[in-house]
């Protein structure tokens, strides 16, 4: 499979690193679980392992065929392209640093609005950090709306398939921070994300919610306020766990939970797209919002 292929067909990129991936995770599990040389949190569990590939298997299959669709959306708004660019090793640099920065506010809204955050969450809702926690995706991402974020690019004048690529290089590259069995990059630390950083980013710990955003360069959560150093241990998970291993309750626990919320009677317009838009930390819980519209109702009576 040359790059000319892979170019025509990104969606195959991530399978080409596979075998990488597969044997980064066999060497994780011969420390973790067999040398016993990592926390307990970084172990595989059979039931989670299985898990986060099914979800793996639902993501790709989704993206693929909501590709079809999103693929359409890129090449019209390409016919509106500011500039006729060139692929060469600089714009290949720009377009990955432009893509990471897109990238980095892509995921900045899929922490701070429920609509996303109800996609997104199923990477957060692991207890555990290893490399296989990189599988836990969402087969929602393309109704959360993540395929939006790149649009700026292909306008600028990126052709299509060259961000499509660059999108899953930059998610083939964060699967190498999804692991506790390095502790630190040393210089590389300052620019680029790294385990450490991305630890942070799985913690539920109060200082570690909603930190380090980054893809590739740490660099954008330096300079909009969003940077965390991982100093105490990170416990991992989402305060609100979903206590399955599943795929399909992982997969949509939390768009129940939010179209429960929204379908009640009594909210005003405002209160409903509250409910879908606002921050999750916002969001009060079903109980919560029950009770309120119960006494509305009874002090109306």
């Amino acid at each position: 499979m040359d790059l000319n292929s892979i170019i025509n067909h990104p969606e195959m990129l991530l399978l080409a690193l596979a075998p990488i991936f597969f044997i980064c995770i066999f060497l994780e599990w011969y420390l973790g679980d067999k040398r016993q040389k990592l926390p307990i949190s970084a172990r595989y569990k059979k039931a989670e392992v299985f898990c986060n590939i099914c979800l793996a298997g639902m993501h790709q299959l989704t993206d693929i065929l909501a590709g079809f669709l999103i693929a359409k959306v890129y090449l019209a708004v390409f016919g509106w392209k500011l500039f006729d660019i060139q692929m060469g090793v600089l714009s290949f640099i720009v377009l990955m640093v432009l893509q990471d920065f897109f990238y980095y506010w892509f995921h900045r809204a899929s922490h701070r609005v429920r609509w996303m955050w109800a996609a997104h969450v199923v990477h957060h809702s692991s207890e555990s950090m290893n490399f296989s926690t990189a599988f836990r995706q969402s087969l929602m991402y393309p109704l959360a709306g993540m395929w939006l974020f790149w649009i700026p690019l292909v306008v600028i004048g990126f052709d299509p398939n060259w961000v499509v690529f660059v999108v899953l290089l930059n998610l083939g590259l964060q699967f190498f921070v999804h692991t506790q069995a390095i502790k630190s990059l040393g210089p590389f630390e300052l620019i680029f994300n790294t385990p450490s950083h991305h630890r942070v980013h799985h913690g539920q710990n109060p200082q570690y919610i909603d930190k380090n955003y980054a893809g590739v360069l740490i660099i954008w959560d330096k300079l909009f306020g969003t940077f965390e150093p991982e100093a105490e241990t990170v416990v991992y998970g989402i305060t609100k766990p979903v206590n399955s291993f599943n795929p399909f309750i992982v997969s949509f626990a939390e768009w129940r939970d939010m179209f429960n919320e929204v379908t009640q009677t009594g909210l005003t317009f405002k209160q409903r797209l509250s409910v879908l838009f606002s921050p999750p930390a916002q969001i009060k819980s079903e109980s919560t919002v029950s009770s309120e519209v119960a006494i509305k109702n009874r002090d109306a009576v």
